[in-house]
């Protein structure tokens, strides 16, 4: 990046912006994401709603990568398939989990992967994280602990768990995509088709199950213009463009700068949550949301620093 922008020092922060804006949208829509789901969906509806976000958007993901997916060996699909039985435990803990809780909790406590994995990995490999980490990471869990508390000291909601049970399935995710060795030469297209195709046929297979809700078929003729744009919200833009401008960034841009700009989605939660929804955390809820916030960016620079 020096030397681009030493060259060409007038047009290279343009440059960066039309790059840097598109991720930007992801994260926004990824904090709203929050909002939109907890807006369509309901207890009874979960199961049903997960299975139409992601049948919509899965026929064009198969088009787009099906001669990726034709070069994908056995060992491949099982490793892709078996991280999508994660994925499927990570939207279905998500989506519970925003059903009982605010938005703004579930987009701020969702973060907390981001101290999570390094902790885990560093718990993998015996190696120490740097005492800046931990610092932040502490950091993290206390402002957790004051959101969740934003009308007084009381237990944390359902929701607020299984948000934190979410964050901890993420880390798990993370780890055992960079530990199966089988994907690691995977077609990230592909990888991710497989994934979400795994994932929708662990829903699929829920909702035909007794007890488990509404049926997709009920949900879907019930959905009226508004819950339909929600799903479509969901499906197209938080899913589908989300995952092709990762895919175009990181081939224009550095892998760390995605992240960063992607690291803005709790922030894009809570103002949805605060603006739209109405969300008010008080005095204590506020204060958390700081200092996740401040801890999360803290453990990345932290985290960052070390590997460099």
């Amino acid at each position: 990046m020096t030397s681009i922008a030493a060259s060409v020092p007038f047009r290279a922060p343009r440059r960066a912006w039309l790059t840097d804006l598109p991720v930007l949208l992801v994260a926004v829509v990824w904090g709203a994401s929050y909002l939109a789901a907890k807006g369509i969906t309901t207890t009874h509806t979960v199961v049903a709603v997960l299975v139409l976000r992601f049948a919509v958007v899965l026929p064009a993901l198969v088009v787009a990568g099906w001669r990726g997916l034709r070069a994908l060996t056995a060992a491949q699909w099982r490793g892709a398939g078996f991280l999508g039985l994660i994925l499927s435990g990570i939207f279905l803990l998500e989506t519970y989990g925003v059903v009982h809780t605010s938005a703004t909790n579930a987009g701020l406590i969702i973060s907390l992967t981001m101290i999570f994995t390094p902790l885990a990995e560093a718990a993998v490999t015996s190696i120490r994280p740097p005492r800046a980490f931990l610092a932040a990471a502490g950091l993290s869990v206390a402002g957790v602990v004051l959101l969740t508390q934003g009308g007084g000291f009381t237990t944390p909601s359902l929701g607020d768990l299984l948000m934190l049970l979410a964050a901890l399935a993420r880390t798990v995710h993370v780890l055992a995509m960079s530990r199966i060795k089988a994907v690691e030469g995977a077609d990230s297209l592909s990888l991710t088709t497989v994934q979400l195709g795994s994932a929708v046929a662990v829903f699929a297979l829920l909702a035909a199950a007794p007890g488990t809700g509404a049926s997709p078929w009920a949900v879907a003729l019930d959905f009226g213009p508004r819950e339909w744009a929600g799903l479509l919200f969901l499906s197209v833009f938080c899913t589908l463009f989300a995952f092709f401008v990762q895919m175009w960034a990181v081939r224009r841009t550095s892998p760390s700068r995605v992240s960063l700009l992607l690291g803005t989605e709790p922030l894009w939660a809570a103002a949805a949550g605060i603006a739209i929804a109405g969300d008010r955390p008080g005095v204590l809820g506020i204060a958390g949301a700081v200092l996740v916030l401040a801890g999360t960016s803290w453990g990345r620079r932290a985290a960052d620093e070390s590997g460099r």
